[in-house]
Parts: C-alpha cells; sequence; structure tokens
C-alpha cells in the first residue's frame, strides 16, 4: 500500500493512520481507539490555530542556527513551543484518568512526563530570552533529565512497574537483573533526545512520532493484558494530538513543537514502552529516531578521532542529524520528510510482523 502512494503528504498520512486505526478497531472490537484518536486530533487542531496568534504576541519565536543549513534562515521568526498545545492536553488526560484509576503506575508516568515537560518548556523559553538556539546548557539539559529519570526508574522498579524480563517473542526473554536499570535510563534519556535531533526538518518529528504512537498502541494491545489496556488509549490519544498539530508543523511550518513537544514526546514513548515490557517492539518502532541520533554520534566521534590521528577533524556527513546532510546534498526537505515517514511506517508494519509471527 505505501509503494502506491507516490506522495504522502499530511492528507494521505492522516488518511492512512485513521484507516489502520479504523482496522485496529475492527479486529479489536473495540472502537473507543477511533475515538480517542479523533477527539484528540481535534483538540490539539483547534488549540494550536487558536495558540498561534497568542505565541505571536508574546513573540515566542524561533531563533536558527547559524552553523545550520543556509535555507533554514528563512523560518526565522516562527513561533515555537507549539509542544504545549500537544503535551498539556495529554496531561489533563492522563491526570484525570490516574485519579479516576487511582493508578500508581500512570502518577509515575504522569511526573516523568511532567518532568520532562519542564525541562523541554524552560529550555525553549530560555533560548527566546537569550536570542540563541541553544536555551539551557547540554550538560544542565542531560543533568535535569538524568535526575527525572532516575527517580522514575527507582521508584518504578521498586514497586515491580519496570520488568528485568525483555520480552523478544512468547518464548524468547532476556533476563537483564539489575542491567534493566541502566537500560532504562538509556531508553529514556536515549529517546528523549532523538526526538528532539529529529525535529530539524518541518514535520519530521510530529509525524513520525505519530505512527510510532499508533505502532506502540496496537502493539501492546496485541499483548491482550486488560491492565495495560489504558496505555493503548494514551498512545493512540497521543498519535491523534501529533497529527493534529502536524497540520500545522507540515511544510512550510506555521508553527514549530520545540523542546517542550519533543523531549516530552520522547519520555512518553520511553516510560510507556518501560511500563509495558515493550521496550524492543518501540526499539524497532523508533528506528528513524534512532539513526538519526546515531548519525550524531558517529559524526562526533569520527571528527575527534580523526582530529586527534591526523591534526584535522574529518567529517562522516556534510552536516548531522542525517536529514541534513540530506538537505546539503540538495534533497528537497518535502521529499526527505516524506521518505522518513515512509521508513517509519515499513518500521511499524516490521515490528508488527514480528510481534505476530515470534
Amino acid at each position: 500500500m505505501i509503494g502506491k502512494i507516490k506522495k504522502l503528504n499530511f492528507k494521505s498520512l492522516f488518511i492512512l493512520n485513521t484507516f489502520a486505526l479504523i482496522v485496529t478497531s475492527y479486529i479489536f472490537n473495540n472502537f473507543i481507539f477511533i475515538g480517542v484518536f479523533a477527539l484528540f486530533f481535534c483538540i490539539t487542531s483547534l488549540t494550536t490555530k487558536n495558540g498561534l496568534e497568542t505565541i505571536r504576541k508574546l513573540n515566542l519565536l524561533q531563533n536558527i542556527r547559524i552553523e545550520g543549513p543556509p535555507n533554514h534562515s528563512k523560518k526565522s521568526d516562527t513561533p515555537t513551543m507549539g509542544g504545549v498545545f500537544m503535551i498539556v492536553p495529554f496531561l489533563i488526560f492522563l491526570l484525570i484518568i490516574t485519579l479516576n484509576l487511582l493508578s500508581l503506575k500512570l502518577f509515575l508516568l504522569f511526573l516523568i512526563i511532567f518532568g520532562f515537560f519542564i525541562t523541554g518548556f524552560l529550555d525553549d523559553y530560555l533560548s527566546i530570552k537569550k536570542k540563541e538556539n541553544t536555551g539551557l546548557k547540554t550538560k544542565e539539559k542531560f543533568v535535569l533529565q538524568s535526575i527525572i529519570s532516575i527517580i522514575f526508574i527507582l521508584l518504578a522498579y521498586e514497586k515491580n512497574f519496570i520488568n528485568p524480563l525483555i520480552t523478544v517473542s512468547d518464548s524468547w526473554e532476556i533476563n537483564l537483573n539489575i542491567f534493566i536499570l541502566p537500560i532504562s535510563f538509556l531508553v529514556l534519556v536515549g529517546i528523549s533526545n532523538s526526538v528532539n535531533l529529529t525535529d530539524g526538518l518541518d514535520g519530521l518529528a510530529a509525524g513520525c512520532s505519530g505512527i510510532v504512537f499508533f505502532g506502540l498502541g496496537t502493539e501492546i494491545l496485541m499483548k491482550e493484558q486488560q491492565e495495560l489496556f489504558v496505555f493503548s488509549i494514551l498512545c493512540y490519544s497521543m498519535s491523534g494530538i501529533c497529527l493534529g498539530f502536524l497540520k500545522y508543523n507540515c511544510y512550510p511550518a506555521k508553527i514549530f513543537m520545540g523542546d517542550t513537544g519533543s523531549l516530552s514526546i520522547g519520555a512518553i514513548l520511553g516510560s510507556i514502552a518501560l511500563l509495558t515490557d515493550s521496550v524492543f517492539t518501540l526499539f524497532i518502532f523508533s528506528g528513524v529516531f534512532i539513526i538519526e541520533s546515531l548519525s550524531v554520534i558517529a559524526q562526533v566521534s569520527f571528527f575527534k578521532i580523526t582530529k586527534k590521528l591526523f591534526h584535522k577533524g574529518q567529517r562522516l556527513f556534510l552536516m548531522a542529524p542525517l536529514h541534513h546532510h540530506f538537505e546539503l546534498k540538495g534533497v528537497k526537505e518535502q521529499k526527505i520528510v516524506e521518505n522518513f515517514w515512509k521508513i517509519n511506517i515499513l518500521l511499524v508494519i516490521l515490528g508488527i510482523v514480528l510481534k505476530i509471527n515470534l
């Protein structure tokens, strides 16, 4: 089906995602999923549309990196911090569910998302205030992420909410024992920063996130565990939120999500995967995010090694993350985003197929 889609834009991605959700709802004989997706798509679309003018009045505008691709200068003064319109509705929804179910697991989920949301908000706010592309220093951001993640991991592990058995298939489990703690840390901080790095082209992070949330919600649903049902609902609501925001974030973007959105999205994906024993599948679904992050690590490492060896640093890519490399190669921004979306859809299909067959 994907091969037949010559041009994957916002409308076709929305139709594809909606169709997939209708099929999922039919298979599992529960249409609450499509309802939640549609509800939050509408909520985020409306809040983003109405909030655009407020952001302009508050002068919350994007600062573009001088060392970034030259054609990105035109994106300067685009409203940012749009993540507020994505994460706040989700946090309110999550809090309502948490209070109704009186669930400690959901309360911990709320706390870590809120923590990453505040971290991203501070980073965006300071960036705008200083009129630079960097708000919090890298070390400061990492320390905040680390403190929030460690508190979440220790509390969740103590309450047996994090399973040291990583499930690959029904017959294959890997017992990580105490090593689940550092791996959980890598999942949370790694995915969060990976989504953040991916958020460099119009609609790239929002579109990929909407796809990954659909995949994660479906994978959790396939576990057929009643206590995990609520996490599927949360994932489908986030899928709707991401696509609702994408309506105004796709090329040419009218608004950016900022770290407020990207760091929070990564935290939601990572924490839900840990609480539902879906880390292995999330690793497959998040292939685009991971490759983007690895391209930065490879670029920096190769530069440092060659500088030490030859006294002149060499680069693997024209620029990292990977999407900037393709930009400088002359590939149009819309085409890069479209191809990354397609790859992400294929990764979700691969993850679900593996889940069925393993």
